[in-house]
């Protein structure tokens, strides 16, 4: 009998690393330690109520297929929300179409352009990667450095690799340091894709959860040529099960995709797309939501600061990143080990050695109990978090 051949890509790829970190929760949970998960990004705030009465009222006998272009109503809300929140002026028939969330708009961009090489961040976000192997690209990294600001340094890649370039992703506020990017970044971005024809892609997944200035956006730039920018609801709005994104920018970028997702069956479900017109027009919901994970990350400073594990991160996303040096890869451990689960920088590659990633997720009571438990772990005297 002869097996059926797999694309060799996937033997290339090691398990999803989240993958990895839920086994390793699960293993501790089997012993009774009560969990406070700090690993994943996945917002568990409950979804605000006049967000789910939307969905509710839109649910109807008969549910036909989706179109792959979304609902008019939808793209007019987020073309309203563009220019209410960035100034940006888009046509919602031409320069917008809804996604199923971002991370699927994210992987199979690769498969949309030509080129060989997608240039993207380290550390950074593992769909990058996935998407540019899986697409039959080679990826391209760009170091994030603290002294840089974990900005790239887009001169440090000659003329002729740019040409080569098929997309150059860039993500502000940053997963994992939360960092953000002025609007010099993306005028120098921009003005290479123009000059060698590729795409900035501009994953803004975190734009609305900020501690400092309102974070800028690629769609703020006058030219948006070979320009994409992707967003999403699900951390600006806490609907990360509802899959309800969007991708802007370049009307012929925009076209391509319009042609493309058809074939994929990505649309979302038409109750869902009522549900994010709603969530759309609102921000006293996300004004909420930014408390909220304020009062958090409050608290886990205090606390890593505490131990003498400084966040050098930015004051964006609901991300810390904790430079813990050596003491990285125990600290994780020990505090795995008594019930807080924490993302090992390596997850988002090499340049992520000796730091770790704290998703601000947990409530602010179990956030306030793991502020404890880092305390003991870290060797200081337990007591009531700040």
């Amino acid at each position: 009998m002869t097996a059926a051949p797999l694309n060799p890509v996937l033997d290339r790829l090691t398990t999803y690393p989240f993958v990895r970190l839920g086994e390793a929760r699960a293993r501790v949970q089997a012993r009774g330690v009560e969990i406070v998960d700090f690993g994943i990004g996945e917002p568990r705030e409950a979804t605000p109520a006049f967000i789910r009465r939307a969905l509710a009222d839109a649910l109807e006998p008969l549910s036909a297929y989706p179109s792959a272009a979304g609902l008019p109503a939808l793209r007019a809300a987020v073309a309203a929300w563009l220019a209410r929140r960035f100034g940006a002026a888009l046509d919602p028939d031409r320069e917008i179409v809804p996604t199923f969330g971002s991370k699927e708009a994210i992987f199979l961009l690769a498969n949309v352009v030509e080129g060989d090489l997608i240039a993207a961040p380290t550390p950074a976000y593992p769909v990058y990667e996935r998407g540019a192997l899986l697409g039959g690209k080679r990826l391209l990294e760009l170091p994030l450095r603290p002294e840089r600001g974990f900005l790239p340094d887009l001169d440090a890649v000659d003329a002729a690799t740019w040409e080569r370039v098929a997309i150059l992703w860039l993500n502000y506020p940053n997963n994992p340091t939360g960092a953000t990017a002025p609007p010099q970044l993306y005028e120098r971005a921009a003005a290479l894709a123009r000059r060698h024809g590729f795409v900035l892609a501009s994953d803004e997944a975190y734009s609305e959860i900020y501690f400092g200035a309102p974070p800028a956006s690629a769609l703020q730039l006058a030219d948006r040529t070979n320009v994409l920018v992707f967003n999403t609801l699900s951390k600006r709005s806490s609907m990360p099960g509802y899959r309800s994104g969007f991708v802007a920018g370049d009307a012929r970028l925009i076209g391509a995709l319009n042609r493309y997702r058809p074939n994929v069956g990505v649309a979302p479900q038409t109750f869902v797309q009522r549900a994010a017109i709603a969530a759309w027009q609102d921000e006293r919901h996300v004004e909420d939501v930014r408390a909220v994970y304020r009062a958090k990350r409050e608290i886990m400073l205090d606390a890593f600061a505490a131990i003498d594990v400084p966040n050098v991160g930015g004051d964006a996303s609901f991300f810390l990143w904790l430079d813990a040096g050596e003491r990285a890869e125990p600290l994780a451990a020990a505090l795995l080990e008594a019930g807080v689960v924490l993302a090992p920088g390596s997850f988002f590659g090499a340049a992520g050695a000796g730091f770790l990633r704290l998703a601000l997720v947990p409530t602010v009571e179990q956030c306030e109990r793991a502020a404890s438990v880092v305390r003991v772990q870290g060797g200081v005297q337990a007591g009531p978090a700040a």
